[in-house]
């Protein structure tokens, strides 16, 4: 795998909006800097996501200087938010995940996000993701903690793996769900020049600088079926991932990762497994 190189850098500053795609980004322990630090959640407290509601697909969030997120949706003007200034917190449930955050302090923004999705919702940021979230401790070392991300730190996808999927893809019941785009699985970082599934076998790894603990295999739902550029849903991937990927009990498709060590990543970098 000696020509291995990461081909795309992927940043979603708010959970489930429209992502980034930088040259290159600082790692964190809890993941790329600046990404999913933000979150809708609804009256209850619950983490609004592409699950509930698709059409999040469609909006965007950029990165401000200061950690704050300029909103950009369809029918209405952009906004601007800023990070809050600490203060009390609100619980946020996030896949069974008791969390802390704080609510964006401009009542503008709530509403704003609210208009777009037709029910009420409010904004939430991770003020502290170096306590806030521990890893699912089955597979995290002491210590380890996550943002807002549906799991682990950062989630690792292939081309060539994407590209046997969309082979399959086009074999099965569905082909003209095909070929599938990588957006599809939301990655954060995406290498090139792998064999098909070979991420499968990897414990260790360096991009760049950096290395990575590959924590486990990332089980696959329903916002892979979301076409990102229109919110309309299909059966694919899952209805082929389910005849051709069905590890341990999940739809498996990418890796998940947990940062050994800091530094920044940048696209072209080679990509080496270590263990």
């Amino acid at each position: 795998m000696g020509n291995a190189l990461l081909q795309s850098i992927h940043v979603h500053p708010v959970k489930a909006f429209r992502g980034l795609a930088p040259r290159e980004a600082v790692v964190e322990p809890w993941g790329l800097a600046g990404d999913r630090r933000w979150v809708l959640i609804d009256a209850g407290g619950k983490v609004v996501t592409q699950r509930q509601q698709p059409r999040l697909a469609l909006a965007a969030a950029e990165l401000v200087p200061g950690g704050g997120v300029r909103l950009s949706a369809p029918g209405l003007d952009p906004l601007t938010v800023e990070v809050p200034r600490p203060a009390g917190t609100v619980p946020v449930e996030i896949f069974g995940d008791k969390v802390e955050g704080v609510l964006a302090e401009d009542a503008a923004a709530h509403a704003w996000c609210s208009d777009y999705l037709g029910v009420d919702v409010r904004l939430v940021h991770m003020d502290d993701p170096a306590t806030r979230r521990p890893v699912d401790p089955e597979y995290a070392q002491p210590g380890e903690t996550v943002s807002f991300a549906d799991g682990y730190p950062l989630l690792l996808t292939t081309i060539a793996s994407l590209d046997a999927l969309n082979s399959l893809i086009a074999q099965g019941a569905r082909p003209a769900e095909g070929p599938l785009p990588m957006n599809r699985f939301r990655p954060n970082v995406v290498v090139a020049g792998t064999a098909a599934w070979a991420e499968d076998g990897w414990s260790r790894i360096a991009i760049g600088e950096v290395t990575f603990r590959v924590a486990k295999m990332c089980g696959r739902c329903v916002v892979t079926t979301t076409d990102q550029e229109t919110a309309v849903r299909g059966k694919e991937p899952l209805a082929t991932l389910g005849r051709h990927r069905r590890i341990g009990g999940s739809l498996a498709f990418g890796q998940n990762l947990v940062p050994l060590s800091p530094g920044t990543v940048r696209v072209g970098d080679p990509v080496t497994v270590l263990a």
